[in-house]
């Protein structure tokens, strides 16, 4: 990868952290391509069945490096400047919506702008008491990116999401569960081993079950009634011939706990 992402896998877990402290873990063109493909790495790794999403120091993310964009403002024109969008910003979102695997982000600090949309986009977010989530989009005068418009709404619901868009607030780590942007809240020393158990626990279970809970659920945000039957149906049908709901019978009516092998 490179010097600022660590790609590390332990047993079927890969981790992926972020790794600019004394930057913020803002991401610089370097950073973003090494995201990119440790994302995408864990994402084609059949071995891998849980992934964990972190950073370093005070922050989970705090988005685009503003110093870098600010020279390549005054350096490029139109596309030239945007195109990260297309190569970096949403590949990265998108691996982490829709990977057939579940993602927990252990978010040790502050997340904002894409950073929190990567937040966003994992499946589960374990924050730490000291954890803010920034919008930040509208405050430098852009729309928002990396899925934050998907992803923010299906959260917290449309008028809350425009409310955080337009204000760009920082939303705390007790209102951010309040209001069902995280997961679970957990003291600051105790939030990368809480969601390590958490992405171990989930490596653990019933991972193409897992697969089609999130294909499921990100069809039925944006389809009716009848097409989410058939997303589940079509689903049920994969799943009842798979090794994992084999065991997972045979293991109730044994009164014993299956062991789950994700195929």
């Amino acid at each position: 990868m490179s010097d600022t992402v660590r790609y590390e896998v332990d047993g079927s877990v890969a981790a992926v952290t972020i790794d600019r402290p004394d930057a913020h873990n803002a991401l610089d063109g370097v950073t973003k391509v090494a995201l990119r493909e440790a994302v995408e790495a864990a994402a084609s790794d059949d071995s891998v069945r849980a992934v964990l999403l972190t950073g370093t120091g005070r922050a989970f993310c705090t988005g685009q490096d503003l110093k870098e964009h600010s020279s390549l403002l005054d350096e490029s024109t139109g596309d030239d400047l945007w195109r990260t969008l297309e190569e970096h910003y949403e590949p990265i979102a998108r691996a982490l919506l829709t990977m057939p695997k579940p993602v927990v982000a252990a978010v040790n600090g502050v997340a904002a702008g894409a950073g929190a949309s990567f937040a966003f986009a994992c499946d589960l977010r374990v924050a730490a008491e000291s954890a803010r989530f920034a919008t930040s989009f509208a405050a430098a005068g852009l729309a928002p990116d990396s899925g934050m418009s998907w992803t923010l709404q299906r959260l917290v619901g449309a008028g809350r999401a425009k409310e955080l868009l337009m204000r760009g607030r920082a939303v705390d780590a007790a209102e951010a569960l309040r209001i069902g942007l995280v997961t679970e809240v957990v003291p600051d020393d105790a939030v990368l081993t809480r969601a390590a158990a958490v992405a171990r626990e989930l490596a653990e279970g019933p991972t193409r079950s897992f697969a089609a809970v999130k294909d499921a659920v990100l069809r039925a945000g944006s389809s009716g009634l009848e097409d989410a039957l058939a997303t589940e149906g079509r689903w049920q049908r994969t799943l009842g011939a798979t090794e994992d709901h084999r065991a997972a019978v045979d293991g109730f009516l044994r009164k014993e706990r299956p062991l789950f092998r994700g195929r």
